[in-house]
This record gives C-alpha cells, structure tokens and sequence, in this order.
C-alpha cells in the first residue's frame, strides 16, 4: 500500500489518555495517526493498544544483534526499548556503541540508545575499554543517544565523585534523563543518590527499598528478566505510585525472549488484579514521557506505532505496527534481518589445567553463595576440602570451583569456590560475564573447568559446557558477547545447552548462564569475583579467600 494511502485500523481502541476503551478505526496516512474516530457499528473482536516499551534492557544479553532481537520482540507487541549498550562499550568502547547504533537502524523496532556512564564499571577489574567524560560527551551530544545509561558507580555518586559527577551533569547540560542502578540503597543514602539528578532504579528487589527511592522521587522499573525477577515483591507498587512505575527485563537471554516479552509482565499484573489502565501505563506510556521517546500513544499526530491484541487478558498479540507498517502477525515477524560484519577484542591463549589450582592456606574459606532468581549473592563459609595441599571442589557439599580469565592480556586467572549451582560433573563457561565481559566459568574439577574456558577461547566468545565425554558451545563472535545468527536458531541452541547443564551436569538453577554471568558483577552485593580477585561489594574492597 502507498504510505500516502490512509489505512483504517479498527478495534475496540484501548485510550490510555482517556482512560476508556470503545469501537472505533485508527487512520493512518504517511505513518501517522491523522485521526481516531469512534464507531458503535465497529464488532469487539479484537483491541487497538500502544505498543510495548522495555524501559531498560541491554541487548547483548539475549546474545542477538538488534535486529535478531527486534525479530524475536516484535511479535510480542514490544514497538521500542530504552536500550543501555554498556556490555559491548566495556569491551569496544565508543565503536561498540556505534556498532549497536548503525545495527539498530536497520530494524524498525524503536531502539533508544544510551551514553554507557560507567566504563569499566570499576576499578577492581580489566575492562577491554574506557568512556572518560569527554567520551561520555560525545555521545550525550548525538541525537541519537536519548539518555546517561545506568550510574552503576552508586559509592562514587555518594561520595560525589568528581568524575562521575561531571558525567551527570553533561547529561543535565543536556536536557538528557540519567538512569540509574543503586541496589539495596535505603534512607538517606537513596535520598542523596536521587539528589545527584539520577531518575530511576531498575534493581529494588523489595517493596521497602522501592518506597523509599519512590519518596526520593524517582521513577521504579519493575524487572523480570532471565535471572532477576523483582516482579511479585514490587507490584503491589500499583496500588500506591502507579504514574511512577515501568516494566522491564533488563536481561533477557533468547529463548525466554521467544517465549515472550513486556507482554507477559502486563498479562500477569492484570490477572492480579492491578487496574488495567495503571498497567498499561507502565508499559506502553511512562517510558515514552520520563524518556520524551519519539513512539507513538494513540493521539492523532503520533507515530502510528499500535498492537492489536486478542484480548485484555492474556494480551495474545496479533499484529505489531510501526510507523503505519504492520511489522508483525500472528507471531511471525514480517521484517528480514540484514548481514552483520563482527567485532570482537580477544587477545587470551589457551590455558593449563595447573592454573586453575588453589594453595590451600587456611581452614575456612569465604564462598559465593549463589541465589536462583537474583543478581545478589551472599558470603557463606565452608573449610576447604584439601588434596596435596590444594583446595578442590566438593560436589557432595555443592562447593565447586569459580574462576574469571582475562580476556584482554594473557594473566594468570582469578579463582574462588561457589555454592549453590548444584553441579555434579563438568563445567560451564561464558565470555558474556558482566561487566567487562572477561571469561567466567563453573566447575566440578579443574580439567572440567580448563576445557569448557578454552573452547571459549579457541572461537573468541561463547557460552560452553562440558560433561564426561560431552562438549557444547554455543559461539558469540561479536565481541564475544552476541551472534549473527538467526534468534529463533540461537534460542534453541541455547535451550539445548540449557537442558544439558541442568539435566546432565545436575544444575539445579533457573537460568544457569544468567546466573553466572552476573558473579563478575561487583556493583551488585555482596561477594562476587573479578578477574582480579574475590570482591566484597559491600564494603565496596577486594576480600581474602581465606579467612585470616
């Protein structure tokens, strides 16, 4: 059909402005709404609704380019995403954005990019690059960058850290939002943190910490991801401060993204009983207005950008449209996904199983205890089981070997003891470990856990398990963190390593790779392992392994 041609889109339309729903056609000419106009005559079979916004998510973690991912999100009603491209800028800097940016423009999915603000997200461990303030500037500058990506540096916004103060304040210059990332804080310190000009919190992990960024006065996003899933502990929040609230994933790996996407945080907040318009809001308008993003709402003059859905309670959707295109039905997407050129920085060899041994120089051992379903860990503490004066895994006490390799430059690895993976053979490895993106791996032996992290090494990224007699990799050739495959071919690839992991080596938690992923991330409580060593994020310090 001609652009210039007007379409007539008809539904029972779902007025979030209003806050009512009647008959009505939606007319469309040159890719905007021209007019809304009600009809008695028009049969309720189907309902017209803004499209769905994931106001915080990190593309690289469903391991797709953006136009896989688009392929895969689109049939789930999501038109937009507010996107924080920080996992590849920590590996590429500037030109890992600038890859993201130009992918992105190939796809009609509505992707909003930011200026990662903490790259590395500390100094405690080997990143592949640096975004200093005049990066940051650089970027804010462009029309294309909508937002100061997550603060993850809350002590140094606490202390007023000139550095990351002068990043905000670029954004400020700029009229741009700054995101935000401050788990656990409370009080006081969540009303300095707000202070500094930060808008939102995406990692409140209970309803008492949301109240009191809420009465800081910013904005909270409800995340259900792959591995973090705040949504049954905050959404009572729709009772209270339901302007003041979105829905997002944060971290999505592809074969939950095939399985659904915002749409099944809408379905499941109205089958609780939340006010239908409250959630939509949540969804479909206020990443639109905190953002001031260019999507479509429903009001004449708006970028045609609407879902039909089946109905209002399981939100089965039929048909995505984008600037007057219908870009997806009946759970296919109608658009192709271009060839992709890879980047990557990957300058490890390969190791011996000898690095990964551990001098036995105590009786008690601080231990990550890993938490099904959270981006917190805890510290537990076990007396090491000791061969030859080395301390080795103990799967009968489910206290296996972690180990983090640089990446970047050859160095002898990082190593420490996890609980709570429930491994009882092999090893698994990733390249996608958050945020640096240096090698993380899990093992029930060392010569398990060397082979799982040198097929990583051997396709420079990946995800990787190994059993007995049994090799998996799932190859991540763009900067070690994404593919250029197909998302419905990556998602059942990976749901093969996925079942693998679990029924074979015995693990016994939700999204294991997710799970993992997130044990390099120092910024979130309370011990974790970089590169460089065991960290204790609460004290915000590197921590012995042995207790002295």
């Amino acid at each position: 059909m001609d652009s210039t041609t007007p379409q007539h889109i008809e539904g029972q339309i779902v007025s979030l402005h209003e806050r009512r729903i009647y008959p009505g056609r939606i007319v469309v000419e040159a890719g905007k709404v021209v007019a809304i106009e009600e009809d008695a005559t028009i049969p309720a079979q189907s309902y017209l609704l803004p499209g769905f916004v994931d106001a915080h998510v990190h593309i690289e973690s469903s391991m797709l380019v953006p136009t896989a991912f688009a392929r895969l999100a689109l049939p789930h009603g999501t038109v937009a995403t507010v996107s924080d491209p920080h996992e590849i800028a920590n590996v590429l800097g500037v030109s890992g954005v600038l890859f993201m940016l130009d992918n992105a423009r190939q796809s009609p999915l509505k992707f909003h990019f930011g200026a990662p603000s903490c790259v590395p997200a500390t100094t405690f461990e080997t990143a592949g690059a640096t975004l200093g303030v005049e990066e940051v500037r650089t970027l804010l500058a462009r029309s294309d960058i909508w937002y100061l990506a997550e603060v993850m540096n809350y002590p140094g916004v606490l202390k007023r850290d000139p550095e990351i103060m002068a990043k905000i304040e670029v954004a400020h210059q700029l009229s741009k939002p700054v995101d935000g990332h401050a788990p656990g804080l409370r009080g006081v310190e969540a009303q300095r943190y707000a202070q500094a000009g930060i808008s939102t919190d995406h990692e409140c992990t209970t309803i008492e910490e949301a109240r009191d960024k809420l009465a800081a006065g910013m904005h909270i996003l409800i995340r259900e991801g792959s591995a973090a899933k705040n949504y049954e502990a905050l959404a009572p929040l729709f009772a209270e401060a339901p302007q003041r609230l979105m829905f997002c994933s944060d971290d999505k790996h592809p074969d939950d993204l095939i399985q659904g996407h915002i749409n099944q945080l809408v379905a499941r907040a109205c089958a609780d009983g939340y006010d239908l318009f409250d959630v939509l809001h949540a969804a479909c308008l206020n990443p639109v207005m905190h953002y001031q993003l260019p999507v479509g709402t429903l009001r004449c003059g708006d970028p045609a950008d609407l879902i039909r859905v089946r109905d209002l309670r399981t939100f089965e959707v039929l048909e995505t449209w984008i600037d007057g295109t219908c870009v997806a039905q009946n759970g296919e997407a109608l658009v192709t996904a271009p060839s992709v050129n890879p980047i990557n920085r990957f300058d490890t060899s390969p190791k011996q199983v000898t690095d990964f041994s551990i001098e036995a120089k105590g009786s008690r051992m601080r231990v990550i205890q890993a938490i099904d379903g959270s981006l917190l860990t805890k510290t537990a503490f076990f007396e090491p089981k000791i061969e030859n004066g080395k301390a080795v895994a103990d799967i009968s006490r489910d206290l296996l070997k972690i180990a983090v390799v640089n990446r970047y430059e050859d160095v002898s690895p990082a190593c420490a003891f996890v609980w709570g993976f429930g491994l009882s053979q092999g090893a698994i490895a990733s390249s996608v470990a958050h945020d640096s993106h240096n090698i993380i791996a899990v093992g029930a032996d060392d010569e398990s856990l060397c082979r799982a992290i040198n097929l990583i090494i051997e396709c420079k990224g990946g995800i990787a398990a190994v059993g007995a007699q049994v090799e998996h990799l799932l190859p991540l050739p763009i900067a070690g963190l994404m593919t250029a495959a197909d998302g419905i071919h990556t998602g059942t690839q990976y749901e093969q390593i996925d079942a693998f992991v679990k029924n074979t080596l015995g693990c016994k938690l939700t999204a294991p790779f997710m799970t993992l992923s997130f044990l390099a991330l120092l910024v979130i409580p309370q011990l974790k392992l970089s590169d460089k060593g065991l960290f204790d994020g609460a004290q915000f310090a590197f921590a012995t392994l042995f207790e002295t």
